[in-house]
């Protein structure tokens, strides 16, 4: 009988086989990511395929946390690595040491990424924008000590306006450490306080030399300064992610600084001719005012009592109108007045009795007599006519009914 091996004999001698082969220890394979899962040990595992055939793939935290850019299913990729066998499962899979994308630089591709983040999140609005002072006292200055830049940005603000006060947070501008200084030296502009505006710049270069600028660290401390930031990174063509997160984005560190502060001999002659056309202005109201004052005193000391004449005729008039007004409602009111004691005369009582009438009433208690029933035999009456009373004894009655 031959030799029996155990399984994971077997396993090993494969995975031996493949890690001695010269092309499966080190090769390039490209394909589309599928079925792609992060797990929280920082290892990627995923699929390669293509449109006949997968592979499994596993790629560990060491080398995954080199990558400037994510993985996404569905992306065409290029991988380096090498094939070998998970002993366990009998499975030989790629081991992913270096990713791609496929047709676009990774790079680049990192860029579009979180450029596309930033956007969502807001970072980019123009709404939170802020405005630049006018004619900043003091200005802070982020970028290399070294090189022309800074070079230039002093000669051209001390060539514009020389009374500006420059504040300098020397930092790398390219390499590893660069993002973190210059995420450190933005906040630390605004601990102290100490300007009013920041520039924020360095030379022209490759995306490679520029990538400080497009990491996330820099721009979220651009978004949370409460100090206006010009970002000023690069050639006129070049665009960083700190660009568009700035308040404003200048082609260039020369340009940035011209952006900063206005020309001194420029404002003077603002001012000159602001001054200039404010003397006119004053001696056109004085002039003006002057002849307003000559017509207003000639019409006035030519006749003095003019204006009381005046008046007093209104007076005049406006009494005599009173009086007819007066006169008007007075006779209005004696006519009403006599309607109503015409009214009253009418309805009089004492007028009813002279045409004849008289009333009745008991002598006992006052009470109106008006009718048969309201009295008997015997009872006092008194009987009221229109020029005195009669007392009365009632000896019958008779009752009628008239139609």
């Amino acid at each position: 009988m031959n030799y029996v091996l155990t399984v994971t004999e077997v396993n090993k001698y494969i995975k031996e086989i493949l890690s001695s082969d010269i092309i499966l220890s080190n090769l390039w394979v490209k394909g589309e990511i599928s079925n792609y899962k992060y797990h929280y040990s920082g290892h990627m595992y995923f699929t390669l395929k293509d449109e006949n055939s997968l592979i499994k793939c596993v790629m560990f935290r060491f080398n995954a946390s080199r990558m400037n850019f994510k993985l996404e299913n569905g992306m065409k990729v290029v991988i380096r690595g090498y094939i070998s066998v998970f002993e366990r499962d009998g499975q030989y899979q790629l081991y992913a040491e270096e990713i791609q994308p496929e047709g676009l630089g990774g790079l680049y591709l990192a860029y579009e990424q979180l450029k596309k983040k930033l956007e969502k999140e807001g970072l980019f609005d123009q709404s939170r924008k802020k405005k630049l002072p006018f004619l900043p006292q003091s200005i802070g200055i982020i970028t290399s000590p070294t090189g022309s830049v800074i070079r230039d940005i002093i000669h051209v603000i001390s060539r514009r306006f020389n009374n500006v006060h420059l504040k300098i947070i020397p930092v790398q501008v390219q390499g590893e450490p660069a993002a973190g200084q210059i995420a450190n030296a933005i906040k630390r502009f605004n601990e102290l306080g100490c300007v009013e505006v920041i520039i924020l710049a360095r030379g022209g270069g490759s995306l490679e030399e520029l990538w400080a600028f497009n990491e996330e660290i820099v721009a979220k401390s651009i978004y949370e300064s409460s100090i206006p930031i010009i970002s000023a990174v690069g050639h006129e063509t070049d665009y960083t992610i700190s660009d568009f997160v700035a308040d404003v984005r200048a082609p260039t560190p020369s340009a940035a600084a011209e952006i900063v502060v206005p020309e001194k001999y420029v404002l003077k002659e603002k001012l000159a001719s602001m001054n200039s056309r404010m003397r006119r202005a004053l001696s056109r109201n004085i002039s003006s005012g002057r002849l307003n004052y000559e017509k207003l005193r000639e019409r006035i000391f030519r006749q003095p009592y003019n204006r009381v004449y005046q008046e007093k005729m209104n007076l005049d008039a406006l009494s005599r109108y009173i009086y007819k007004w007066t006169l008007a409602v007075k006779d209005k009111s004696k006519y009403q007045l006599s309607i109503l004691v015409g009214k009253l005369n009418s309805l009089s009582p004492l007028n009813v009795l002279s045409r004849g009438y008289a009333i009745l009433q008991s002598q006992e208690d006052g009470k109106l007599i008006k009718s048969v029933l309201d009295v008997k035999q015997s009872d006092r009456l008194v009987v009221s006519i229109s020029d005195g009373k009669i007392d009365c004894e009632v000896k019958g009655t008779q009752k009628e009914v008239f139609e």
